[in-house]
């Protein structure tokens, strides 16, 4: 448990419940922002029992991308600076994407930048609040889009789409961010954490190696051909086909029971 600081970690019967704990700088990604999300990810890479990660800001906004005030106090050492903060920034996404559980976003506000916009790309499952607001954002303050964003969005949006988002920076509605594939999900502001928890209660009672077979299978089909992946899907259903989880999934079906996975 990290229960203090820029980012907040509870682990509870298999659900990571991360949250970016800055709320007055509407969760801006600072250095020590960063190191800190780092840090909690590999806890949760650590964790023998983790089921699911369900990633929120605190406050008013997910997370308004990387602290501009920060930033612009550097002068003419910015550069070291966002080196620093890319490194952990790119380190954040990779375990993230790397994590067998699967990666809940619950988005409220804005999700900008690459921090924010980033995190919602390389999320499994994004939940959005109707009043969610996405920016990409880095062309406005002459930089390039980072936290995979340039290789993520063409994915989910196509890169035609990809371009002009990234290129216009406009601000896209959560009600369009739906349409187009950056969410998957829009519910009430009121109803957002709790829709958000169900979910990860749902994912959380589901058969832990399908499911981060699944991601890993998905993640790594997004840059090989379909003819690479076939071999690798055959191996890995195979291989699941002989745990016991398969076994029970199987036998609940032909029960009419909910089945109780155990991950073995």
């Amino acid at each position: 448990m990290i229960d203090k600081g820029p980012v907040l970690l509870d682990i509870t019967d298999g659900i990571a419940r991360l949250r970016l704990n800055r709320p007055d700088a509407a969760n801006g990604m600072s250095v020590e922002l960063l190191r800190a999300l780092c840090d909690a990810i590999m806890v949760c890479h650590g964790h023998s029992d983790l089921r699911v990660v369900l990633l929120s800001g605190e406050g008013t906004n997910f997370c308004a991308g990387g602290d501009v005030r920060a930033f612009a106090s550097k002068g003419e050492k910015l550069p070291d600076y966002i080196r620093q903060a890319t490194a952990y920034l790119q380190n954040a996404v990779t375990g993230l994407l790397r994590l067998e559980a699967p990666v809940i976003s619950s988005v409220q506000g804005f999700a900008a930048g690459g921090g924010g916009f980033g995190l919602v790309c390389a999320s499994d499952i994004v939940i959005a609040a109707e009043s969610a607001k996405f920016l990409a954002g880095a062309t406005r303050v002459a930089m390039a889009p980072d936290a995979g964003v340039s290789v993520t969005l063409s994915r989910l949006v196509g890169l035609r789409r990809a371009m002009s988002i990234l290129l216009t920076n406009p601000v896209i509605p959560a009600a369009e961010a739906l349409q187009i594939g950056i969410v998957t999900r829009v519910v009430p502001d009121a109803e957002l954490a709790d829709a958000s928890l169900t979910l990860a209660r749902e994912l959380a009672a589901g058969a832990p190696m399908a499911l981060a077979a699944t991601k890993r299978l998905v993640w790594a089909g997004t840059g090989t051909s379909i003819e690479q992946c076939l071999s690798e899907e055959a191996r890995t259903v195979a291989e699941l086909s002989g745990m016991a989880d398969a076994r029970e999934g199987l036998a609940a079906v032909i029960e009419r029971r909910q089945p109780v996975f155990t991950g073995r």
